[in-house]
């Protein structure tokens, strides 16, 4: 399925594997036509502009032919909701993509904004806010619930076009719009969920200057006070000269200060707790928007580590088991931890074989780069950390400090001790099951008289037992400080 989303900035297909909780992208291509610039003073779009989207809807519909696509979902937003020649384009453009277009109002647009923040995080509470070309709307979200919603006429190009160029000019109208919201109250203190291009850009530019180590944008959060000197860095000086500027492409800077300023009335005017990024927008809101109530409850997380694990584990069963028997052995042996911490060992123990393919001593590694750079709704980056360092330690044994170092933005103690204690039961686990199912569910933890407790083998299992398990409970036991014996019986 396909969705061809038509803004005032970029027209772009995405071609999806399927509708699910966690859409996986087969294909992505925008071209950035601009038919939002200079909408401001004509109220028309422009004939170039016009040109190039038509041209770019003709080979998406190529595209989605030799795909195999078999729904197509064209959206289209500001610009074409709004110009006087926008009925025209619109026909133009149902003739290039070869079915109807569905124009979003505002109200739409602010709804399905919301809806794909929604879908991209786990139970968000907070604001979100999509910035396109030709539009900003904002949406109060509480603990999942799409709330009320604004949009205003704050897209980057039009910004730009209102304020002819001027970033002082335009600071003042982002400030006007933002303050007539009425978001102060709701928003203070509150997570600002920022959507769109220009703050992802923006954002991205922010993680190239600091050095960032991972390199994926969903998720990437920063306090008010952290950003306010790059916000104005980028608002005064040429962007071109920006350090880190060459990962930007050269169509997207002219937008960044404009991006800027508005992100800077956000936070001077809704005192947002902290600004979190999202991938997901109005494309993953419109599809999430599609989906019955039974698939929306589900946890997307989970549903993508379930796809990866039967895609590249050896046993997708077997990572199942150890699901279940990580959590009987952490209720056993009283190791806490929150809720949080449960899910994430959970997708954890789904994620634990699927670099197994690789060449032994870049297993570990493998793990950490696929986890951490996957592309999981749902997740946060410190949560990205603990599942990549478990599955890292589960094949590299020994913690080695100078491996993470550059996860230090990212790595507090807490995660570091909660992925060593599950990669030590791993590393426990997988050599009593070779990584095959029908183990797990027959062992169990007993507490022992003598002190501590004993991992309870099955007689018949008896042969399982040797040096390396033992040694490798015993390294276990250190790290959760407990004794820990092994018997047959």
């Amino acid at each position: 399925m396909a969705v061809v989303d038509i803004g005032s900035n970029s027209v772009r297909l995405v071609i999806y594997e399927g509708n699910t909780r966690a859409p996986t992208v087969l294909f992505n291509e925008k071209v950035l036509s601009g038919l939002g610039r200079g909408l401001a003073q004509t109220n028309r779009l422009d004939d170039k502009a016009v040109a190039s989207a038509l041209s770019a809807l003709s080979r998406f519909r190529a595209l989605c032919d030799q795909s195999g696509v078999t729904e197509i979902h064209p959206i289209a937003t500001a610009a074409a909701r709004e110009a006087t020649n926008g009925p025209d384009f619109v026909r133009a453009a149902e003739a290039a993509i070869g079915c109807p277009i569905t124009i979003l109002s505002g109200a739409d647009e602010a709804h399905f904004a919301a809806e794909g923040v929604v879908s991209g995080f786990h139970a968000p509470d907070g604001i979100a806010g999509d910035l396109g070309g030709g539009s900003l709307e904002i949406v109060d979200i509480a603990r999942g619930q799409i709330g009320k919603g604004v949009t205003m006429p704050l897209g980057g190009l039009r910004l730009q076009d209102l304020s002819g160029n001027d970033v002082g000019k335009a600071r003042a109208i982002a400030e006007s719009h933002v303050i007539a919201t009425g978001f102060a109250g709701v928003a203070t203190g509150r997570p600002f969920f920022a959507v769109g291009g220009t703050w992802r850009n923006l954002f991205k530019l922010h993680m190239e200057q600091t050095g960032y180590p991972l390199h994926v944008m969903h998720g990437y959060c920063v306090k008010p006070a952290g950003i306010a000197d790059f916000l104005a860095s980028v608002i005064k000086a040429d962007p071109d000269k920006l350090p880190g500027i060459a990962a930007i492409s050269r169509s997207r800077r002219a937008l960044l200060a404009f991006g800027a300023v508005t992100l800077q009335a956000v936070i001077t005017h809704l005192k947002p707790s902290e600004i979190v990024l999202s991938a997901y927008g109005v494309r993953e809101g419109y599809l999430h928007g599609r989906l019955d109530e039974t698939e929306k409850a589900k946890d997307p997380l989970m549903e993508a580590a379930h796809e990866l694990s039967f895609l590249r584990s050896r046993s997708p069963l077997h990572n199942e088991e150890l699901v279940e028997w990580t959590s009987r052995t952490f209720a056993s042996l009283g190791i806490a931890e929150t809720p949080g911490e449960e899910r994430l060992r959970k997708a954890a123990c789904l994620l634990t074989d699927i670099s197994w393919r690789a060449h032994p001593d870049y297993r570990g590694r493998q793990s950490m780069s696929i986890i951490v750079n996957a592309n999981f709704p749902a997740v946060d980056h410190a949560g990205r950390a603990y599942l990549g360092l478990a599955n890292y330690y589960r094949y590299e044994g020994t913690f080695d400090p100078d491996s993470i170092a550059n996860m230090g933005h990212v790595v507090e103690a807490r995660t570091l001790t909660l992925a060593r204690i599950l990669a030590s039961l791993f590393r426990v686990t997988y050599l009593l099951t070779a990584a095959m199912p029908g183990v797990l569910e027959r062992l169990r933890w007993a507490q022992d008289p003598r002190g501590g407790f004993t991992l309870v083998i099955p007689k018949d299992l008896s042969g399982l037992m040797g040096e390396r398990p033992e040694a490798r409970l015993q390294s276990f036991a250190k790290i959760i400080e407990r004794t820990l014996r092994m018997e047959v019986r």
